[in-house]
């Protein structure tokens, strides 16, 4: 197949990308500024001035929108909340402008949304049919992100959105930082430890988005590992792969105080369950923690 994605050289896309070369697939990175091919990889230039991405994506049988700003990057002032908020919906419109100009459509769009579209909760377990959604920030981003993406289909384009949960990988994503204190001997529980934490391993998440697009997945579908950790959980295992002591608690008044309204990632969580994934018969590599983190530092 010819696959585009935006975003097509970050955390997520650059192990897309190479799942689908190892696939024999064709793949086209929309980029601001790479021009070309490499390694079997079209890049196409957007968002540029004189870009007109359309007529080298003709023909393409599915487009990838994982493209916007990081929500690691800084504190969450009201100047950065707007650069993730601006930044998802317009690159999703001009996804959408370019879909419209093709005359042959793409058969599917995924489109990347997040798990913090469900209230954070220590007791419920929420699936893709859970009704109630959050109202923060977070929330209300993704769930803007989610409609905008979802008005391809009056195009009559299948719309799949891949709500990411906390995606571990060994250089990149939150993984990195939450090791971090270990590696220096000093971590242990944040807070009370109680808090859910849905993760899913990178490789996962590319292969989840490949299987989203060769299935017939309509909707939301959330991208975690079916065994969601509490927070004091996954330190522990953490600390056991990385051989390294689990006792030194993390105040949450202390990361609010660091980390402001963007604490909520780390003090806050919930658990959710892959059911769109498992009731269409996706096969997790890494469906239990320790696996995932021995893999990721082996």
């Amino acid at each position: 197949m010819k696959i585009a994605i935006t975003g097509g050289t970050g955390f997520v896309g650059s192990e897309l990308t190479d799942l689908l070369l190892q696939k024999g697939h064709e793949v086209f990175i929309l980029s601001r500024s790479k021009q070309g091919t490499e390694r079997g990889i079209t890049y196409v230039q957007w968002l540029s001035e004189n870009a007109n991405p359309e007529k080298q994506l003709e023909g393409v049988d599915a487009f990838v929108n994982l493209a916007g700003e990081s929500i690691n990057n800084g504190r969450w002032t009201e100047k950065q909340k707007q650069k993730i908020y601006d930044s998802r919906m317009k690159t999703t419109d001009e996804v959408l402008r370019i879909l419209h100009t093709l005359t042959v459509k793409p058969k599917v769009l995924v489109n990347a949304s997040a798990i913090g579209i469900y209230p954070p909760s220590n007791s419920t377990r929420y699936t893709e049919e859970s009704k109630v959604l959050g109202t923060d920030f977070l929330a209300r981003t993704v769930r803007d992100w989610e409609i905008k993406a979802q008005s391809a289909e009056k195009l009559q384009i299948r719309v799949a959105c891949g709500r990411f949960g906390i995606i571990l990988g060994k250089s990149e994503g939150a993984l990195p930082l939450m090791a971090l204190p270990y590696k220096l001997f000093v971590g242990g529980p944040v807070g009370a430890g109680e808090n859910w934490m849905s993760w899913v391993h990178v490789k996962d998440v590319a292969d989840a988005l490949l299987f989203a697009i060769e299935h017939p997945i309509n909707g939301p579908f959330n991208v975690t590992a079916p065994h969601a950790k509490k927070m004091k959980d996954f330190g522990k295992t953490l600390a056991t792969i990385l051989k390294r002591p689990h006792y030194f608690p993390v105040p949450s008044f202390a990361l609010k105080l660091v980390l402001g309204e963007k604490s909520q990632l780390v003090i806050e969580g919930q658990h959710v369950i892959p059911q769109t994934l498992i009731d269409e018969g996706y096969s997790f590599h890494f469906p239990n923690l320790e696996s995932a983190l021995r893999d990721i530092y082996k």
